[in-house]
């Protein structure tokens, strides 16, 4: 018993999420669009230019794997 109000507050904070629009900065998001991104993928080509492990042919574990 007792669960009313709580439920009562947790569907008033989700439809205030729900129907939330903040103001968009859009100008913000075009430089953020347009700028050549830091966070490049790694493709498979410059993958393997990349590794330098040669126990692991993807160049990808945890480090220290190569003790066990």
């Amino acid at each position: 018993m007792g669960r009313g109000r709580q439920k009562a507050k947790q569907t008033k904070v989700a439809r205030e999420l729900k129907y939330f629009s903040p103001e968009t900065n859009y100008r913000a998001l075009e430089q953020e669009l347009s700028s050549p991104s830091r966070n490049d993928v790694v493709t498979d080509s410059r993958r393997s230019a990349v590794s330098t492990d040669d126990d692991d042919p993807t160049g990808w574990g945890w480090p220290g794997d190569d003790e066990r």
